[in-house]
């Protein structure tokens, strides 16, 4: 799939928009797909609540707004006009025509209610099982006074929980052949983003390599669909493609290259996102010994809403994703703005998290903040909101449950040196992997 539909992006009139930078579109796009947690915030403090990014291809604006009003107002804006799949377009080499990220309209809500009982609570109770179980063959590696970067624990981890959970593959034969290829898909860089957008560039070096991966996974994951479809246990699997497999809306089904683009795009919206927020939970816990004792406490007891009030909060303090966005399909207004068709709109989640109005003392790493109450409406969205919020929100947070119980009632934890966020893909995670150490 080519970014935008394979066609050549029209360019917008950015009369009127909110005020933004006059540097020229590659460079705006290079701040903030490679600095964007300096870039934001410095926009930001020049410009106010809502500013506009001019970026590749053509020039598009890109109108950023940080208040819970404005993101309520595309959230809540009209389906057919607020596009979400077209404003994540530049995923689309990646993830596919048919991946819900990417799609709008009867084609998204198709998609989503074929997806739907695969995340539902009944289902995400079966998978708790065998979350647990990848998490306790982890944590059992791991050795008193051992020193180690937790992201890359963690994405170990979630990996071998999408490939289970998700992919349902267990043979270690075709596990060891997944995981280099999903590795490389998670880890691609800023820059091969950006390159897709220009198809010369695929012949050669990371994005020729990016080309062959792709084809070398989807070969692997056709595979197992292919074979799964005939296994005679089918019906009574309860891995997440198995589920795909069977579900059916009369006689509407997915068909292969929709299960390759919608295990693709759990592989990489669940994937990493999980990881991350965990390893930034860990290092939080690590920094301060009072909190570290309560999540313990809490692990042990089986207080399970600690613990995921512990996993948001480092969301909210780390976000993984830097926005939320839709482009519009016809003019509309958004925070007083008239803006025209082919812009594209969304919150910030860097700037929401952080507005004190949203939550009080910002910088202060508070897990209380979520236990019996929930944060105003639209200021908390790291899974985003309105009919797009991300289906596999129960999953993330039932998993990072289960992975922080894991962890701390077997060992305490010691953060090692400050870490800041960089951008990988476009996810951000810890600089120097949020190190650790276990007692």
């Amino acid at each position: 799939m080519r970014p935008f539909g394979g066609r050549k992006p029209s360019r917008v009139d950015t009369t009127g928009l909110p005020p933004g930078l006059p540097w020229p579109a590659w460079l705006q796009s290079i701040a903030l797909l490679r600095f964007r947690h300096q870039t934001v915030p410095w926009l930001h403090g020049r410009y106010g609540d809502t500013f506009t990014v001019r970026i590749l291809p053509a020039g598009r604006p890109l109108v950023l707004f940080s208040r819970p009003e404005h993101a309520k107002e595309i959230f809540a804006g009209d389906p057919a006009i607020f596009h979400a799949g077209k404003g994540n377009a530049i995923l689309g080499p990646i993830m596919g025509e048919h991946s819900l990220l990417l799609q709008d309209g009867a084609d998204h809500q198709r998609a989503r209610k074929l997806l739907m009982p695969a995340f539902n609570g009944h289902a995400l109770k079966s998978y708790q099982g065998l979350v647990e179980r990848v998490a306790a063959a982890e944590v059992a590696g791991w050795r008193t006074g051992e020193t180690f970067r937790a992201l890359e624990r963690m994405n170990a981890l979630t990996l071998e929980v999408i490939l289970t959970v998700v992919f349902g593959v267990t043979d270690e034969s075709r596990l060891a052949a997944l995981r280099p290829r999903v590795k490389a898909t998670v880890e691609v860089g800023p820059s091969v983003l950006l390159g897709w957008g220009f198809p010369v560039l695929r012949r050669f070096g990371p994005w020729k390599r990016t080309v062959e991966n792709a084809y070398a996974l989807d070969a692997l994951i056709y595979r197992e669909i292919r074979e799964r479809r005939l296994a005679p246990d089918l019906a009574e699997r309860t891995d997440v493609l198995s589920r795909l497999i069977t579900v059916r809306e009369g006689e509407d089904a997915l068909d292969d290259t929709e299960l390759r683009d919608q295990l693709v795009t759990l592989l990489l919206a669940g994937h990493e996102t999980t990881a991350t927020a965990l390893a930034w939970a860990l290092y939080e816990l690590g920094r301060d010994r009072d909190q570290l004792r309560r999540a313990r406490d809490a692990a042990v007891a089986g207080d399970d809403d600690w613990l995921e009030a512990v996993l948001k909060e480092s969301m909210r303090v780390h976000p993984v994703i830097p926005m939320v966005v839709r482009t519009l399909q016809a003019p509309a207004t958004v925070g007083g703005y008239d803006l025209p068709a082919g812009a594209t709109v969304g919150p910030s989640i860097i700037l929401g998290h952080r507005r004190p109005e949203n939550h009080a003392d910002p910088e202060r790493f508070d897990p209380s903040r979520f236990v019996g109450r929930h944060p105003a409406p639209n200021t908390w969205i790291p899974f985003g909101g309105g009919v797009r919020r991300c289906i596999g929100a129960g999953f993330s947070l039932m998993e990072g449950v289960v992975v922080l119980r894991a962890v701390l009632t077997a060992y305490d934890v010691e953060a090692i040196g400050a870490d800041r966020p960089r951008v990988r893909n476009i996810t951000s995670v810890p600089h120097r992997g949020a190190r650790i150490r276990v007692h």
